[in-house]
């Protein structure tokens, strides 16, 4: 099995007939499905783009949400909308709905949207403001303290949801493959060639996701996890553990590309 690997790709940077002519290119690459690790458009488009993808790409599409994806509504509206268009599509599978998917009889799949967690370099000090905080429901209006509460929590919501399903899949499976949105760990931040500072690490990663994802792989020595992720428009690679490897996927306002072919055994 071949899977294509997109991430960021942002089709509200887009027109129409260049959206055509990417998905034509992916198309023609021929592998058996398409992983989407979040930053797919905005709310109020999102879906749209999700269906040209689906009516495109006649393969599964497994993909998470990311930040962007919530731009102009709320995190609570945008989840329920995809979860019922995914839910009713024969192709398009949202990860955090679906659980455990069987890529072949030794590697699964599994993933959640993420978010940046505040918990990583010095949120107390940091004077990033994300587009986030104005143009998501849930954050308009909080002061520093309530932002980094919800952070926390959003953060918090998926290490709570890897702790419950990758224990499960690595029960089941030799090989993982892990799509969340957010870098899990600072090594994994790219950004412009280096690591991203401590200004704008709270912002960029989840750190609880990270500890969760050591916890679990140190007590599966023998098994291998795979994450791939984006978020920071910077590639780069990270190896935390012998058995954990993260890609973090690199991207360019209006040039979205196919990140790599994942080769699943």
């Amino acid at each position: 099995m071949r899977l294509s690997w997109l991430t960021d790709i942002h089709f509200d940077f887009l027109e129409i007939d260049q959206i055509s002519a990417f998905l034509l290119a992916v198309r023609a690459l021929e592998t058996d499905g398409i992983l989407i690790s979040g930053d797919i458009g905005l709310a109020k488009n999102v879906r749209e783009f999700l269906r040209m993808i689906e009516y495109a790409l006649p393969v599964p599409i497994y993909f998470v949400l990311g930040n962007h994806d919530f731009y102009g509504s709320s995190i609570a509206l945008v989840k329920t909308a995809i979860s019922a268009l995914a839910g009713a599509s024969q192709r398009l599978r949202w990860l955090p709905d679906v659980g455990i998917i069987e890529l072949s009889a030794t590697t699964a799949l599994i993933g959640h949207d993420g978010w940046a967690d505040g918990r990583l370099g010095n949120y107390a000090r940091s004077s990033v403001e994300l587009t986030d905080y104005a143009l998501i429901k849930e954050f308009i209006g909080a002061d520093k303290n309530q932002r980094l509460r919800l952070l926390n929590a959003l953060g918090d919501e998926a290490a709570a949801y890897f702790q419950q399903v990758l224990p499960t899949a690595l029960a089941r499976y030799q090989n993982v493959v892990l799509v969340t949105h957010v870098p899990p760990f600072r090594e994994a931040c790219w950004h412009e060639g280096r690591i991203s500072n401590d200004n704008f690490l709270p912002h960029f990663g989840c750190k609880v996701v990270g500890e969760v994802l050591l916890s679990i792989m140190r007590q599966h020595p023998d098994k291998q996890l795979t994450v791939l992720c984006g978020h920071t428009h910077g590639r780069g690679e990270a190896h935390p553990l012998p058995n954990l490897h993260v890609f973090t996927g690199g991207a360019d306002y209006g040039k979205p590309e196919v990140q790599r072919i994942i080769e699943i055994g």
